[in-house]
């Protein structure tokens, strides 16, 4: 007998037309049932297209009657009216639009600052390129940017017959930060919109050519430029760094609370300064342990992995040569490797 749980995740394996999303996970599925081997599966589209409805009918029969004692499967599809004449057709979400030439866009997100979010940023898009991957890297974070520094990179960029950036590119990562914009130490002082122009154009308005992935540093909180990026183009997913203590994980659950509501699915959570080893080899958990993990199984995701305390970590990031560049074969390195080959496997 078929539980609602194997046909969601038969139809995790249906994406939407022209994306690598699946429609569970853009919120797509309303519902499901099964009865006596009939399955039934409701949609709820914000497109009036015909050739999407037809095709996503398609391929949910066929998934869901690959399961196991399926004999029938019936869907039903919800759509508004139709659009009038020369309007643009509306993908999942009416305001996003894809962007040319980028497979997979993943948020790197922590609910607080002071958790290493930018360091596991770094060096996870760093980690992915040794891995062999072509990467970009997007600073997300307008008002205090801090990827040009950590990967020793401070130059603007340049601008294409096409009137778009060209992303600098350093220890083999594309790069695009408002610390490329900006004189040493000028404060940005900008409302909420001029956040939301930012973070759209940095998509939209650079030219990042083919990237198998580009990883977005979002600043601490749910604020601007979060909402902005979910709403200008479809994310893969989010990854949650957080600090073992509770103080750090209670407002990471909010992060995981925002991303639930604008349909982006949390692909694992990371423990940055897991513990410290001492000198005499003796094991000290300064922040707590286990606790990312522990929150991974609460909220039903992925543990990605720990990095522990290494003073290796903080010095990369001080010079702009990232560990994972500096010495990829020591401990300090090979933790964010793992945690790359983890997301790899998990983004496909």
């Amino acid at each position: 007998m078929a539980s609602d749980e194997q046909i969601l995740t038969a139809l995790k394996g249906v994406n939407y037309p022209g994306y690598s999303r699946d429609i569970v996970s853009f919120g797509l599925v309303k519902s499901v049932a099964f009865n006596n081997g009939a399955v039934s599966v409701e949609l709820e589209l914000t497109t009036a297209s015909r050739e999407v409805a037809q095709s996503l009918k398609a391929e949910v029969e066929a998934a869901v009657k690959a399961i196991a004692g399926v004999n029938i499967a019936s869907v039903q599809i919800k759509q508004p009216a139709a659009p009038a004449a020369g309007a643009a057709a509306a993908g999942p979400f009416q305001n996003q639009q894809k962007a040319p030439g980028i497979k997979r866009i993943v948020a790197i997100a922590s609910g607080k600052g002071g958790v290493g979010k930018s360091t596991c940023s770094v060096n996870l898009a760093c980690a992915l390129q040794f891995l062999g991957a072509r990467v970009g890297l997007l600073d997300c974070d307008i008002y205090g940017p801090s990827i040009p520094l950590m990967m020793g990179i401070k130059q603007r960029p340049n601008v294409s017959e096409q009137d778009k950036l060209v992303p600098p590119n350093a220890h083999g990562v594309k790069l695009m930060s408002m610390g490329f914009l900006l004189e040493d130490d000028q404060p940005v002082i900008w409302r909420g919109p001029m956040i939301m122009k930012t973070v759209q154009q940095f998509i939209q308005q650079v030219d990042w050519g083919e990237l198998d992935y580009l990883l977005v540093d979002l600043p601490p909180g749910t604020g601007d430029a979060q909402l902005s990026l979910c709403q200008t183009v479809p994310l893969d997913g989010g990854v949650i760094v957080t600090t073992p203590q509770e103080a750090s994980l209670g407002v990471v659950r909010k992060g995981i609370g925002m991303f639930e509501k604008v349909n982006v699915p949390i692909l694992g959570i990371v423990e940055n300064m897991s513990y410290f080893t001492a000198p005499n080899g003796d094991r000290v958990e300064i922040f707590g342990h286990g606790g990312g993990r522990q929150e991974a199984e609460r909220q039903k995701t992925a543990f990605l992995g720990e990095v522990p305390l290494f003073m290796e970590i903080r010095e990369g990031g001080d010079s702009g040569e990232p560990v994972v560049v500096r010495a990829p074969s020591d401990p300090p390195g090979q933790a964010f490797i793992k945690i790359a080959e983890q997301l790899r496997k998990i983004l496909g």
